[in-house]
């Protein structure tokens, strides 16, 4: 008796493949235009980094480290990337607390908190040339805020962006003021995908809100801390248009000056070209270490249903 014949099982492999191998050729012009415009430039100021290149001289020669040895011998890279670390650590930790506390605060179906959601997500979609702009009206020595405090008995209102022990932090504190709303925004989605099942039964089991919140809100919300956290690191590194229009690196010099800044400073508005494509570079390996750091060690407590 003769047996039907089976379809080989490498027909079947490939029709199971077959849809996934079509639908690869979309993401083509996407990978494309990264590539383009993300990865070639990247490629490039890497390259710059070994030359001596100089937007007055035409003759470029290869330098090697030298521009990395020059760089790490300068005190004023060194006063930059402590400005950056500085900057970087308020952003990621001010915005993801308060975030986060906020997220907790509006997580309720109702007008008014769908409304107050909107309004802290606002700033968000400001340019940091807008935001700065508000806040330098605000901060200036007649700005809003000194005369508030001269009206509430201070004598001497502090310069907060002319003192040197103040603007850095001044100026971290409106880049966190813009952030929040993107923090909220994300605790938010995270807290919605929370079974509500799960506080149901710790609440049966006489769990109270701070160990409902440490034994289901706080592991269910991994993804959300995880993207927050990088997110704010790489905001906090290339922080430029703030200082630019706040503080323009001073008060004194490079007092507030970021990386970024200083990279700017040095490649384009000066003739640095290949010293700022050094610092560009050790700038990029800072932040991909540290990004690769951050989301090994988050994504080990992600819980995934």
């Amino acid at each position: 008796m003769l047996r039907p014949r089976s379809r080989p099982r490498n027909r079947e492999r490939l029709s199971i493949l077959r849809p996934a191998r079509d639908f690869s050729g979309f993401a083509l012009p996407g990978l494309f235009l990264y590539g383009v415009l993300v990865l070639v430039p990247i490629g490039w100021t890497v390259v710059l980094g070994f030359t001596d290149r100089n937007r007055f001289d035409p003759q470029t020669s290869w330098v090697g480290l030298d521009q990395f040895s020059h760089l790490l011998q300068d005190d004023q890279f060194w006063l930059v990337l402590k400005n950056t670390f500085v900057v970087t650590a308020i952003v990621v930790i001010v915005p993801n607390a308060l975030g986060l506390a906020i997220a907790l605060l509006l997580d309720r179906e109702t007008r008014l908190y769908r409304l107050l959601r909107s309004v802290f997500f606002t700033p968000v979609i400001l340019s940091g040339i807008v935001v700065s702009v508000i806040w330098q009206s605000v901060l200036r020595p007649d700005g809003v805020l000194n005369r508030v405090l001269a009206d509430a008995g201070v004598e001497s209102a502090p310069g907060w962006l002319s003192d040197p022990g103040i603007a850095l932090f001044s100026i971290s504190g409106i880049i966190c003021w813009q952030m929040l709303g993107f923090c909220v925004v994300v605790y938010l989605a995270g807290l919605n995908g929370v079974p509500r099942e799960l506080y149901e039964a710790a609440i049966v089991d006489g769990a109270g809100w701070w160990r409902r919140f440490r034994s289901v809100t706080w592991p269910m919300i991994a993804s959300a801390v995880t993207i927050n956290t990088v997110m704010l690191l790489i905001s906090g590194f290339k922080v430029y248009e703030h200082i630019l229009v706040l503080t323009n690196g001073g008060p004194g010099r490079n007092t507030t000056a970021s990386i970024a800044f200083d990279v700017i400073e040095k490649g384009v508005r000066g003739d640095r070209i290949g010293f700022a494509a050094a610092e560009a570079t050790i700038m990029l390996a800072v932040i991909v270490v540290l990004s690769g750091v951050v989301l090994r060690l988050l994504q080990r407590r992600e819980v995934h249903l």
